[in-house]
């Protein structure tokens, strides 16, 4: 007898639909798993077996054969498990083949017990249910709630295989309903004391979605700004939510199955690898960068991350994705993420500042500083110094503006720029930059005297252009300055010491 249940694998962070054909037929007693299937999968046989023992079913002593399919596409993991054993006990005559078996996604690991374990990626899963007009699922218990987050599927949480086939056969079990979405405390920019000037170059990046450098001393509030940044940036609207949330369930780091409604903030260490950062792996897996997406992807110690790493940042700051291409398929990341990173002046962290001495090597500095390669720069819009703070600001009784007033400033400027290209300033294209970035004549010339002198290149004068639009958009202009033209070539003209790193 046959029986077809429907399921779901990964491939990258998408679901792909995946039925789950299982004959029992006479024949010798043999069971066999076809249709491209990993060894995670083909173990199933082992752990299916012994969980409808365990669980006062039995494994028909005939020929089983599952298939996979689609058959081209690799299947990873034991997330199958759970159809396969379902598959089995349909095929066999356990239980009968309803509506409630064939046409619900089923998805979960198996214990030998019969316990049903949570599985990774549910969310994409759900998704991917959805998509395909199947209007229920049965997912692990500990799942429930993320899977239920996707409007209009019902979601059956089940604890083990007893209870899933109850539910098969009739019995009611509550549908899941999705958690309240997560909520997390972010650092507030009134704790920052001082630094005016990075504060402003912070709200600029927040307001048209621009990345930024920091080069500044040991303790002088780099990071601290960096984790203020997602205080001053709009929450995730729905699909934003969803977007993000998918990484977060693929990688199995979503809290309890709630969805993460405010942007993260993703700071690897320096010492992270190529695969940690972009991601990778024989299955690959999201990264830093996609956990970043839609949020913030903080870099400490810039010019101690590895070249590879810090080069292959090109693709997703322009493009928003990252690929990764193995024998048998391509996958895309997304990675929409704003870029923060912050350096120290040199190694040691001392060079040029007053009243410390630097122990480093003119040979040092030079190979230190060489990490800021040209391409690299071209794609960070606003490059500021970050000073060490004076005695007398850090005790100044004087109440900082908090994250909130310049929020609301951040959210006008947006929805200006909504209103005017239907993104971000950041991300025009060239069409959309010659339309919304006219100069008037004298802020012309200025700009071409500043294009040569400063040796910028096509790219940083687009990028120039967006910043000075963004400056606009903050003050609530229509057309944009001198004054804006020239407080946006401020954040291109980075020099340490004299050494000009443009």
């Amino acid at each position: 007898m046959l029986a077809i249940l429907k399921s779901c694998t990964l491939s990258g962070y998408q679901g792909v639909l995946t039925l789950v054909e299982v004959n029992v037929a006479r024949g010798f007693p043999h069971f066999d798993i076809v249709g491209l299937a990993d060894t995670a999968v083909k173990e199933s046989r082992e752990r299916v077996r012994a969980a409808l023992a365990n669980s006062g079913f039995k494994l028909p002593s005939e020929r089983i054969t599952i298939n996979l399919a689609p058959a081209a596409i690799q299947k990873h993991g034991p997330v199958l498990d759970l159809p396969i054993a379902l598959g089995i006990l349909a095929a066999s005559g356990q239980i009968p083949a309803t509506a409630r078996v064939l046409d619900t996604l089923v998805a979960g690991e198996l214990s030998l017990k019969g316990k049903i374990r949570p599985i990774k990626g549910a969310l994409s899963m759900a998704i991917t249910a959805q998509n395909n007009d199947v209007g229920t699922m049965a997912v692990p218990r500990e799942n429930a709630a993320e899977a239920a987050a996707v409007e209009g599927l019902e979601v059956i949480p089940v604890s083990d295989i007893r209870e899933l086939v109850a539910w098969c056969q009739g019995k009611e079990i509550l549908a899941a309903t999705p958690l309240p979405q997560q909520s997390e405390q972010v650092d507030d920019l009134a704790r920052v004391k001082g630094q005016h000037a990075a504060k402003r170059a912070l709200e600029l990046a927040a307001a048209g979605g621009h990345n930024m450098l920091m080069v500044g001393p040991p303790g002088s509030g780099k990071t601290m700004l960096a984790r203020c940044l997602p205080s001053i940036i709009p929450p995730l609207g729905r699909d934003q939510s969803l977007a993000v949330s998918q990484m977060y369930s693929i990688t199995g780091q979503l809290h309890q199955g709630r969805m993460i409604k405010v942007p993260p903030f993703r700071s690897p260490h320096h010492s992270a690898s190529l695969g940690g950062i972009v991601g990778g792996g024989s299955v690959p897996r999201p990264g830093e960068i996609s956990l970043a997406h839609h949020g913030v992807l903080f870099l400490d110690e810039f010019p101690e991350f590895r070249r590879e790493v810090i080069e292959v940042l090109r693709q997703p700051l322009e493009e928003g994705w990252i690929t990764i291409a193995r024998t048998q398929a391509t996958y895309r990341f997304p990675a929409r993420f704003l870029l923060i990173a912050a350096s120290n002046p040199c190694p040691c962290g001392y060079y040029g500042v007053e009243g410390h001495e630097c122990r480093c090597t003119l040979n040092q500095i030079s190979k230190y500083r060489s990490k800021f390669s040209g391409p690299i720069l071209d794609r960070i819009d606003l490059w500021v110094d970050v000073p060490a703070v004076e005695y007398k600001k850090l005790r100044q009784s004087q109440r900082e503006e908090e994250s909130a007033v310049v929020r609301e400033r951040v959210l006008a400027a947006r929805a200006r720029q909504q209103q005017r290209q239907s993104g971000l300033n950041a991300a025009m294209n060239g069409q959309q930059v010659e339309g919304c970035c006219q100069l008037d004549r004298d802020t012309e010339i200025m700009l071409g005297t500043a294009f040569r002198r400063l040796r910028l290149s096509a790219r940083s004068y687009q990028r120039i252009l967006k910043v000075a639009r963004t400056i606009a958009d903050l003050a609530g202009r229509e057309r944009i300055v001198m004054e804006d033209v020239a407080e946006a070539l401020s954040y291109r003209s980075m020099s340490w010491d004299g050494v000009d790193y443009n």
